[in-house]
């Protein structure tokens, strides 16, 4: 039966079709698992069953970047705080094994134990917008990468004559556009030739299309990009893609980091000690969104060029005896700072997401629907 006065910890174990969550009390001990769909009445009946045992403390979950994205939205919209799981189970595996019952108990487990305090990134706002387009843009380009090189390798091995025409153009667009402008005849497409050319003319072609693509989303993102982050895309050198990489990597809810020191540590940007005797330094950082490290380190390169202080400071610390990789890294942890900064008053200063509930009426009675508006 309910207790009143029971605090509970829910785990949560994400999958694609079904979440597995566990509830223990504030003590530990377990109460129940249970298997919940996930759908809205999944996620309602998950949260209701965790309610029956008291009142719901904290929800531990798994993988609330990609599986347990809804469900995390979801527990929000209801007033739960939900902290995420990613450190692996030490020493569970060995001991009792592994199952959705038992992964889900140790996601609560970790958070009694201190071990799982990170707050999930916030998922229903402008910078996911950005994220998803990000992506789609990410595929296209990789695409268009793999087109080209397919295009060239085929180019290789087409008949001479047909390599002699192409080699009129020395780049790869050139050699595509050439290939646009070829003529097959559909009826001979059993004589290699004719082949070469068909099968050229449709890279070629689709080349085209996913130029196309990724023009359309540079410019949708340029626009979402500098109306979520007008002060850090006036800094200097920072472009909008830099910018639309570090406002993924930091989530619209950039509160959720202690400070610029725990972002500058998420873009790999933090230094790490490396001192032995009388040695004393630091190394570069080889963790942390490697995306994020790269926006910084293409930064620091355009200010070494055309910023005066930043030359000037590169110069002070390569007479102090400091190395390139080492000045690179002071540089991208000083942008780190800066940007977090503007990053934080770009989002602090950007509309936060308002929501309305439509009842429906059906066969079965009302539903209340959640809508999302800016």
């Amino acid at each position: 039966m309910k207790q009143e006065d029971t605090l509970v910890v829910g785990g949560v174990d994400a999958h694609a079709d079904t979440h597995h969550g566990a509830a223990l009390d504030a003590r530990g001990a377990l109460l129940a698992t249970a298997s919940f769909p996930t759908t809205t009445p999944g996620y309602a009946q998950l949260l209701d069953w965790l309610r029956a045992f008291g009142e719901v403390e904290v929800i531990a979950v798994e993988s609330t970047g990609s599986y347990a994205a809804a469900l995390v939205r979801y527990l929000r919209e209801h007033g739960v705080r939900v902290v995420e799981v990613n450190q692996p189970h030490a020493h569970t595996r060995r001991r009792r094994g592994k199952s959705d019952p038992i992964d889900a108990e140790m996601a609560a487990r970790l958070f009694l134990a201190g071990k799982a305090e990170a707050v999930p990134k916030q998922t229903d706002g402008i910078v996911e917008s950005i994220r998803l387009l990000r992506a789609a843009r990410h595929s296209a380009v990789k695409s268009r990468s793999a087109a080209l090189v397919q295009l060239r390798d085929l180019s290789f091995t087409a008949p001479q004559e047909l390599r002699d025409q192409l080699s009129r153009r020395k780049t790869l667009r050139g050699k595509a556009t050439l290939c646009r402008r070829l003529r097959p005849s559909v009826g001979e497409l059993r004589r290699p030739s004719h082949a070469a050319k068909f099968a050229l003319r449709a890279i070629a072609r689709r080349i085209d299309a996913l130029d196309d693509e990724i023009a359309v989303l540079d410019r949708q993102l340029e626009q979402l990009v500098r109306a979520a982050a007008p002060r850090t895309t006036r800094l200097l050198g920072i472009s909008t893609g830099h910018a639309g990489q570090l406002l993924v990597t930091a989530g619209q809810n950039i509160e959720r980091l202690r400070g610029e020191a725990a972002f500058a540590s998420l873009c790999g940007a933090s230094p790490v000690p490396a001192s032995s005797g009388k040695t004393t330094r630091h190394r570069l950082n080889y963790g942390g969104d490697r995306q994020a490290n790269r926006s910084l380190h293409l930064i620091a390169v355009c200010r070494l060029r055309y910023c005066p202080r930043t030359r000037a400071y590169a110069k002070r610390r390569t007479a102090e005896g400091k190395t390139k990789a080492e000045i690179m890294r002071c540089l991208k942890r000083y942008i780190a700072r800066e940007a977090y900064n503007a990053l934080r008053a770009d989002l602090a200063a950007s509309p936060q997401p308002t929501r309305t509930t439509t009842t429906i009426y059906c066969g079965a009675g009302p539903i209340g629907i959640t809508r999302r508006r800016t």
